[in-house]
């Protein structure tokens, strides 16, 4: 009964992944027009650009735009492989295919013993929410790396190891997947490939490092939570400029310097306390790998001064490993992120226009988003804590039910 119950929700899985995300797609190939900007022009314009420059052998040394690790090249290169498509088209097809890795690492997890079908089902329904702008985007490809390395956490750290590693070569915030990383195996194979990476881009092609400078006149991006500060100011005459300024719409004028140098501060905080937690953290169960990284990631997608739609990918795959588990207390938290993603395509793209004016609905409707992720990161840093450094010791678990249960990583 049970074994009929697990293949008909499988089956459900299966059928209402393909049902949305041929969705997703007639939006992508412009079949449906979605409401709002055109989100595929980043794939079309900026990532064709790229494109071309990247084939060369050198990175965009001259465009502010590109603010990626060098690892980044191999997504913006990857339509090359599916030659026989134009490059959009290409593009929309792998991520495609990376959403659909996402969905058949879950499902293998999820049918393990004492795992559950939960995570599939977080991204099953939570990648839609997103509306077009998840195809648009090469992070739910970033994201893929990243749930494969989670997932082959517990059982293969060196494999975590170097995938977190790739995966912060590609964009950055994979490196936190190592927060509660036990074995000295993962760090060690990290580091390994990170350097092995970093002097490969850096010999074969020019300006692997020279996004490390391009960050540095950003304004605050209008979405983000120190953004909130500016959409209400402007209602009482902030005479400040609102422009697209290194590839993204941000908040330029007075006081923009001080409220960017909050935000990096609130990072600082969150390194802080995840520091602090790391320290004093006593019990690591099976889930706890995955809920420190998404706790970690939340904190420091909350606390930057750019927060875009597309960084709610990472989120959604990070809770969708946590939930795989039957043990995690994440349940809440990814809920508010799920809420908090359905927000997001209400404010990119759909009214984005009401954002970029600071009206009444565009500032609702960030302070319901930023709202909503400030409470699950909260929730979520508690209930970390409270698993891992003061709530009770688990009861023991019989023998012979040990198998129906999750056991605690081995020291």
């Amino acid at each position: 009964m049970e074994t009929t119950g697990t293949r008909r929700s499988s089956a459900w899985l299966l059928v209402s992944w393909g049902l949305t995300r041929v969705i997703l797609l007639l939006f992508v190939f412009k079949v449906y027009v979605f409401p709002g900007p055109d989100v595929t022009s980043d794939v079309s314009v900026i990532y064709q650009g790229w494109y071309e420059v990247l084939r060369t052998g050198t990175f965009p040394l001259d465009d502010v735009t590109w603010q990626y690790p060098p690892a980044a090249a191999l997504p913006i290169l990857s339509p090359a492989l599916v030659f026989w498509l134009d490059y959009p088209s290409a593009f929309f097809a792998l991520a495609f295919a990376a959403d659909l890795a996402v969905l058949l690492l879950l499902l293998y997890a999820g049918l393990r013993p004492g795992r559950t079908l939960r995570g599939a089902w977080v991204w099953v329904a939570g990648v839609p929410l997103l509306g077009p702008t998840v195809y648009a985007r090469y992070d739910v490809m970033v994201t893929a790396v990243a749930v494969a390395a989670l997932l082959a956490g517990a059982r293969h750290p060196r494999l975590m190891g170097a995938l977190a590693a790739f995966g912060a070569m590609l964009k950055v915030w994979p490196v936190l997947l190592l927060v509660a990383a036990r074995r000295r195996a993962a760090w060690g194979w990290a580091a390994l490939t990170a350097a092995a990476l970093s002097g490969v881009f850096a010999l074969a092609m020019p300006g692997a490092f020279a996004f490390l400078t391009f960050q540095r006149d950003r304004g605050t991006e209008v979405e983000s939570l120190g953004s909130l500060v500016f959409h209400v100011a402007r209602q009482y005459g902030w005479d400040g400029q609102v422009l697209l300024n290194y590839g993204s719409v941000e908040f330029l004028g007075p006081w923009v310097d001080v409220v960017s140098t909050a935000a990096l501060v609130l990072s600082g905080l969150a390194f802080g306390w995840l520091l602090l937690w790391r320290l004093r953290a006593r019990r690591f169960h099976s889930h706890t790998l995955a809920d420190a990284a998404f706790v970690a990631v939340l904190m420091f997608v909350t606390t930057s001064r750019v927060i875009s739609p597309q960084y709610m990918v990472w989120l959604i795959g990070l809770a969708a490993v946590c939930l795989c588990s039957r043990g995690s207390r994440m349940k809440l938290p990814v809920g508010l992120v799920l809420a908090a993603s359905l927000v997001t395509v209400l404010e990119f793209p759909i009214w984005f226009s009401h954002v970029v004016a600071s009206d009444a609905l565009g500032v609702t409707l960030l302070f319901l988003r930023n709202g909503l992720l400030v409470l699950a990161t909260v929730l979520a840093a508690r209930e970390l804590w409270r698993s891992t450094v003061t709530g009770a010791a688990p009861v023991p678990v019989p023998a012979q039910a040990t198998r129906a249960k999750e056991t605690p990583l081995p020291s």
